[in-house]
């Protein structure tokens, strides 16, 4: 073992953070962290993660720096094993990551944090990964992060395969070729209080709705395919609520209830009603946070941020494009 790597192997990616227009929620198989659903998202430029991966000779175990602070490593070493096992090398890693947003939020920073882990590591082992390689290797840190190996809309596959071969992500759009803006309105700036893997094992366990959300996910994301193909914003918004607001009633009916919600988070879709009724094609989406992300158009950008930051608890509002997918910054 050892002989791709020479001493202090380094490589830096960056990774942009992903919203779900149709959401998963629940595992498959969680050794393997298969999604029981698909989902459908897209990637935000102004959200991203920095992940600088160094493997070195002197070193007993993974050390992993989250925002400046040592942190646990186990999620990153279950990645990095199978980065190991693929370039025939023993040797450990010092990686280090930041995010120029909240993290732990509910704004996504595991799916951009395993996506730039993923480029880092296989550019720093002297891998040379195709996308949907990527796309597997993410998934296994965090089953969004599949999706924001790539720009623009994406789709990940749940996959049927024992192994997850066929669980990976794919792109849809490229961000040029559909352009959109999100505006993310964020209510608060710490960790939500429970994190994402531990409340789909409750929701499968405990939800009456949880069969019905496994069953109905297919439709949804044929219906979002659709309205991505034909370039229909009414119909991919009104799906992308609709879709958000399903997974929060299955939330709701876990035991105890998952509650992401704070009060500036309901105004603020409330907010975002009251823009489609002034006639501003607005729709917002909500993921395992209080965090709200409006999906409008270009032109209206101005508007939904307005409106937005008018909301009594929102502290801030970021704007962003469709970004690009995770790259190697050297």
């Amino acid at each position: 073992m050892d002989q791709p790597l020479g001493g202090g192997a380094t490589a830096v990616a960056r990774a942009h953070s992903n919203i779900a227009l149709v959401k998963y929620w629940g595992k498959r198989d969680a050794a393997l962290n298969t999604p029981a659903v698909g989902s459908i998202s897209v990637t935000l430029a102004a959200l991203y993660t920095d992940t600088r991966v160094t493997f070195r000779p002197d070193l007993s175990g993974d050390e992993f720096w989250l925002d400046g602070s040592r942190t646990d490593a186990t999620r990153v070493s279950r990645v990095l094993d199978l980065v190991r096992r693929r370039a025939a090398t023993d040797r450990y890693a010092v990686v280090s990551s930041t995010n120029n947003f909240p993290t732990g939020a509910g704004l996504a920073s595991s799916a951009s944090g395993f996506a730039a882990l993923a480029v880092a590591a296989a550019g720093a082992s002297g891998l040379t990964l195709a996308d949907r390689e990527l796309s597997i290797l993410a998934r296994h840190g965090s089953g969004s992060a599949a999706r924001s190996i790539f720009g623009g809309f994406a789709e990940m596959h749940a996959g049927v395969a024992a192994d997850g071969s066929d669980s990976y992500a794919e792109q849809l759009l490229e961000p040029a070729d559909w352009p959109l803006s999100v505006a993310v309105a964020i209510t608060e700036r710490g960790e939500k209080s429970i994190n994402s893997t531990i409340g789909m094992v409750e929701s499968a366990a405990t939800s009456p709705y949880y069969q019905a959300w496994q069953d109905s996910a297919a439709d949804d994301l044929a219906e979002m395919r659709a309205a991505i193909a034909a370039r229909d914003f009414a119909r991919l918004g009104e799906l992308s609520e609709y879709n958000c607001l399903k997974l929060h009633a299955l939330m709701l009916s876990t035991r105890p209830a998952l509650i992401y919600w704070n009060a500036a988070t309901v105004a603020a879709m409330h907010a975002v009603r009251g823009l489609r009724a002034d006639g501003v094609p607005a729709y917002f989406t909500i993921d395992a946070g209080p965090q709200v992300k409006v999906l409008c158009l270009p032109a209206d950008s101005a508007a939904v941020r307005g409106a937005l930051a008018l909301v009594p608890g929102v502290h801030e509002v970021r704007m962003s494009a469709l970004g690009p997918g995770a790259h190697r910054l050297e």
